[in-house]
């Protein structure tokens, strides 16, 4: 497992509320779009990183990480797990405290990487599955 319980807990609750969702366009039909919605219903900031910076559910999108203008504190990441690592890279680069890698997304180097950088990491878990329970 990649992402104990306090690690998860952490970033849901103390990492900060700023999240670039890697992968969020307007396609209702992806997790992503599903997933920034109960991440902003939560009271996270969601912020959308996609080739074709859309609007998606009132944010202005970002065709990078390094394309948004302000801090971000946590990266969730929706692309395949070979194209994820240098995701991380963007991260570290970035400043972001946090990288959260969806459910099936899986690097065993770029997690080594994010952690070796200081950053909180999360691997093939899913926010929107995870944070509810913090309420329970």
């Amino acid at each position: 497992m990649y992402g104990d319980e306090a690690t998860v807990r952490k970033i849901l609750t103390e990492s900060g509320d700023t999240w670039a969702v890697v992968g969020l366009s307007t396609n209702r039909g992806r997790a992503a779009y599903g997933v920034a919605e109960v991440l902003q219903r939560f009271g996270k900031r969601v912020v959308p990183v996609h080739p074709k910076a859309e609007t998606v559910h009132g944010e202005q999108g970002y065709a990078s990480l390094a394309d948004i203008p302000f801090d971000v504190d946590v990266v969730d990441v929706f692309v395949n797990s070979d194209l994820a690592g240098p995701v991380v890279d963007e991260a570290i680069a970035k400043g972001a405290d946090a990288v959260w890698f969806q459910l099936g997304v899986i690097d065993e180097a770029a997690y080594e990487r994010a952690r070796g950088a200081g950053l909180d990491m999360v691997m093939d878990r899913c926010p929107a599955i995870e944070i509810p329970r913090l309420r329970d």
